[in-house]
């Protein structure tokens, strides 16, 4: 139980950000390419209370994290009407890439806060388990957002490259892509994704930070 506590308080505040960015940029993307139900809805917004969700950023992560050791949850869908982009099958792949997009955006930031607390020679662990905090739970919500199963990121961008009717045959899976993640959960098979997706893009993030880091090392 202790851990447990140590865990969320040092989880908090990196995953209310990346939960509330994340949101929030889908919302951004789709009122610039003409759709504006998230917008008015109150969903283009930094507030995480109106993002999260009880059951899927609470309940269920805490669960998991008990059960199985991986955390997995949601924050509430941000409501688009696709009907409205301008182009809706290109533009939705836009919008979707939104979410993922501001993941890896914000773990560039938490690296560059994590060099910045090292340069500095900030002794204290707290912020130090914050800054790999933060870079963990963005990095996972990146690759994890773009595995290509509807209603994931992944899965919309997929639907968004493939042939009229092959997207439309695909995008039928939607009303039972929850329940295949969690069948991948719980079949420990999810990490064949998310792991080297997570690899590749920590590398391409250290890539990015290099000048900085060996400016201040």
């Amino acid at each position: 139980m202790d851990d447990l506590i140590r865990n969320i308080a040092v989880y908090a505040l990196p995953v209310l950000f990346a939960i509330t960015l994340h949101e929030a940029a889908h919302a951004y993307v789709a009122r610039y390419f003409g759709d504006n139900t998230a917008y008015a809805a109150g969903r283009m917004t930094l507030n995480p209370l109106v993002h999260i969700d009880l059951f899927g950023t609470i309940v269920i992560p805490i669960a998991l994290y008990l059960t199985t050791g991986f955390v997995f949850g949601y924050a509430k869908p941000v409501p688009i009407d696709f009907g409205n982009l301008r182009n809706p099958k290109r533009d939705m792949a836009w919008v979707a890439l939104a979410g993922p997009g501001a993941n890896f955006i914000m773990a560039l930031m938490w690296l560059v806060f994590a060099v910045l607390l090292v340069a500095f020679g900030v002794g204290e662990e707290f912020p130090h388990k914050v800054a790999q905090a933060g870079l963990f739970t963005n990095l996972l919500m990146f690759a994890f957002n773009l595995l290509p199963i509807p209603p994931l990121d992944g899965g919309r961008v997929l639907t968004s490259m493939l042939p009229n009717r092959l997207a439309y045959k695909f995008a039928r899976i939607e009303p039972y892509g929850f329940f295949i993640v969690l069948g991948l959960i719980f079949m420990n098979l999810l990490t064949f994704w998310v792991t080297p997706v997570m690899m590749l893009g920590r590398m391409l993030l250290q890539l990015i930070a290099s000048p900085l880091t060996l400016l201040l090392t």
